[in-house]
């Protein structure tokens, strides 16, 4: 066994003659365990709202989005996409093509976002699990067209879920100049009914913004008869996701980038990742504060076995062997509130996910009553690291000071 390591833990778990260092001692492991604790509850916090909000997107972002990597429409004939389309590991496809439109009911108008989708969209996404209302998904038949809108954008355009008449669309045309004497004759136009259900993903950015039409429908509004602004694929179930974008690059190239949901969200997070970055920062910082009381124990523990280490050196002891003693002490106080904290974390973050104790506020006004918690390896393992190089940090300056004793111990 290493020799400094030996010493340092009968040092820590030996009874002192001045029971205040043995309370310092604990008041050092305590202040450890709660920081480590904190730390751990902290970031599971934001790995459970991270899963959350990923979790709504689930139901209207595709498991990998195909964009051009420059402008905003693609040609569905490209040989690179046949070839997509052809590979293995995919499940479902479905072109897409999202426009600007103006959307009148009455005397209403809203500028709204129009998704055209294929027929296979509803088993790409899992868009019928958001749909409210007693009607059913259908976006087109032989009689009509249909919409389907988000519930923000229904409330703002007061149609209800049937509407007595057809919602307009309206999408400028491509080519032309607008008419003065006649505007509408400058945008292509189409009516399109409610099926009777509208969609929810608890998400302004969709719920107060988009119509879902057939892609056909868009084609014809927007005049891009063989072309998409996306290709949203869902992979077969067992395929790495990593492994997908990696094969899909090869076959595509440098023209199209391939998002996974993640990416499809990256404003938002992003603005997650950044929190939860700022918050490992400031409880570090604290977590450093609470290591730097380990020093006032070593100080304590040195001026009682200054005889111990004086006797140590007559021995043959090297100086530098006597330091680490004094630091690994301080080393093994932080490692024990370390793991006494992430413990104790850990156990709190099952209790939270398996009964929610700690609400959100009243219930029905969030999304979850409960804080929604996610507890990573990785994030045990960054706690734990950072422990130890803040106590070591921490305990540096023990080195110079225990010098001074040793030196002290061989005068006497």
């Amino acid at each position: 066994m290493n020799f400094p390591f030996y010493i340092a833990r009968r040092y820590l778990f030996a009874k002192k003659s001045h029971n205040v260092i043995n309370i310092i001692s604990a008041i050092s492991v305590a202040g450890i365990m709660l920081a480590s604790f904190a730390l751990i509850c902290t970031l599971s916090v934001f790995n459970g709202f991270h899963e959350l909000v990923e979790s709504l997107f689930k139901d209207f972002d595709p498991e990998l989005k195909v964009v051009p990597a420059h402008g905003k429409f693609f040609s569905t004939d490209d040989e690179r996409i046949n070839r997509t389309l052809a590979l293995p590991f995919i499940d479902i496809s479905s072109f897409t093509i999202e426009e600007q439109a103006l959307i009148g009911y009455k005397s209403k108008q809203q500028i709204v976002m129009i998704k055209g989708v294929e027929d296979s969209y509803h088993e790409l996404v899992g868009i019928e699990n958001v749909l409210k209302g007693d009607g059913i998904y259908m976006l087109e038949d032989e009689i009509c067209n249909y919409g389907i809108m988000g519930l923000g954008l229904m409330r703002k355009m007061d149609c209800g879920m049937k509407p007595v008449a057809p919602l307009k669309l309206y999408v400028p045309k491509k080519e032309g100049q607008v008419s003065i004497a006649n505007p509408a004759s400058s945008f292509n136009q189409a009516d399109v009914y409610s099926p009777g259900v509208v969609f929810m993903v608890e998400q302004e950015k969709y719920d107060d913004n988009y119509v879902l039409i057939s892609l056909a429908l868009a084609r014809k509004l927007t005049g891009r008869d063989n072309e998409a602004s996306a290709l949203e694929l869902k992979i077969r179930q067992g395929t790495s996701l990593k492994k997908a974008k990696r094969e899909l690059s090869a076959v595509l190239g440098n023209d199209f980038l391939i998002q996974d949901r993640i990416e499809q969200q990256q404003d938002v997070f992003k603005v997650v990742k950044l929190e939860k970055f700022i918050s490992y920062l400031f409880l570090s910082f604290i977590l450093l504060i609470a290591c730097f009381n380990i020093i006032g124990s070593l100080i304590m523990l040195m001026v009682e076995k200054q005889q111990d280490a004086g006797l140590l050196r007559s021995m043959g002891a090297e100086q530098r062997t006597i330091e680490s003693i004094f630091v690994t002490n301080g080393v093994l106080i932080s490692l024990i509130g370390a793991v006494s904290g992430l413990v104790l974390g850990v156990v709190a973050i099952l209790l939270q996910q398996k009964f929610g104790f700690i609400k959100l506020g009243s219930e029905g006004s969030f999304i979850v009553d409960a804080y929604p918690v996610a507890i990573y390896i990785k994030d045990i393992i960054l706690v734990l690291i950072t422990v130890l190089a803040v106590s070591f940090i921490s305990v540096r300056p023990i080195g110079p000071i225990a010098r001074r004793f040793i030196k002290k111990s061989e005068r006497d």
